[in-house]
């Protein structure tokens, strides 16, 4: 018997294949609207406001819908989380992509592990395929300078590093010393103004997330203030939210690197039949979001009455901050 879908938000709570940014288990919001469904995934920490950008793309989804993109498909990496060698190859190995970003520093003595995970990527993708490294910005100055150029050297050459340090002056201070490009990921998004960062004397790329950052054409006027080369990143969404980052990929007028959209392979699940697993490397431009299955919906319902009460309020909260 198929489930009805509710016309309310759903509370979702699928299982995550490995621990990734210290949640074993990714919760949400599926939100409909007029246009369809978007998604409203903010992790726990991050407070109302900061909030307040995953509901505006989520709304933007559902309401206005996206730009109309430039190109019709997107080069896609996959993703590498702080897993054992052998895990590491095999997910690289499998994936069909030529470009692999690989968590580093999940832990202040990671670094014997973070170089034997480089190295399998290496041996995996063979010496064309690109590789770049994210320390989601736990390093101090000098300790990234000098995992960087080891973690260099591993990979037989980096893309880049992605946010190794937490401030734009730190990410300055590493740029001037290393021979690897600096891309800046939480200095933009998390900034208090991202129009209005000034990452180009700190970095060389920059990591775009519509979903924290209010939708895609919030994102198109960070992609253009920055004045940097841009990637579009994944905020760990299901199919429905990952929607509106390829929509933000697809119609950025640039595109220089693989962009880190592959994450439904992180999801043990996925609301929708049809996820999306980039094929040969690659992941097609939507024009329209996807909808969840009844079916999937009634399975990924989140279990827990708590969480689910914790999950609407913040809702309530955050759709009034917006209003």
């Amino acid at each position: 018997m198929t489930a009805d879908i509710s016309p309310e938000p759903v509370v979702y709570a699928i299982p995550l294949r490995t621990r990734f940014r210290g949640i074993t288990v990714r919760e949400g919001m599926l939100i409909p609207g007029p246009l369809g469904w978007g998604e409203f995934c903010p992790f726990p920490e991050y407070d109302d406001r900061e909030a307040a950008g995953w509901l505006a793309t989520a709304l933007e989804q559902v309401t206005t819908g996206w730009p109309e993109p430039v190109r019709e498909r997107i080069p896609i990496n996959c993703t590498v989380p702080a897993v054992d060698p052998e895990r590491a190859h095999r997910i690289v190995s499998t994936s069909g992509c030529r470009t692999a970003k690989v968590k580093v520093a999940d832990h202040p003595d990671s670094l014997a592990e973070d170089l034997a995970r480089v190295e399998a990527v290496r041996d995996a993708l063979g010496p064309d395929g690109g590789i770049r490294v994210d320390a989601n910005a736990v390093w101090d100055v000098d300790t990234a300078i000098a995992h960087i150029t080891q973690i260099d050297r591993a990979a037989s050459g980096l893309e880049y590093v992605e946010q190794p340090c937490r401030t734009i002056e730190e990410l300055a201070a590493v740029r001037r010393k290393v021979d690897v490009r600096i891309a800046a990921d939480e200095s933009i998004r998390r900034a208090e103004d991202p129009l209005r960062v000034a990452v180009a004397g700190a970095a060389d790329v920059a990591v775009l997330k519509c979903t924290p950052l209010g939708g895609v054409r919030r994102a198109l006027e960070v992609a253009a203030a920055a004045g940097l080369p841009c990637v579009v990143s994944s905020a760990l969404e299901t199919s429905v939210g990952l929607g509106a980052q390829l929509a933000l990929a697809g119609a950025l007028p640039e595109l220089d690197f693989a962009c880190g959209l592959g994450t439904i392979s992180l999801f043990e699940g996925d609301v929708v039949t049809e996820s999306l697993r980039p094929v040969d490397g690659f992941l097609p431009v939507p024009r329209t979001p996807s909808t969840p299955d009844p079916d999937l919906l009634a399975r990924y319902r989140h279990p827990d009455p708590d969480r689910v009460a914790w999950w609407n309020a913040r809702y309530e909260r955050v759709r009034a901050l917006l209003a």
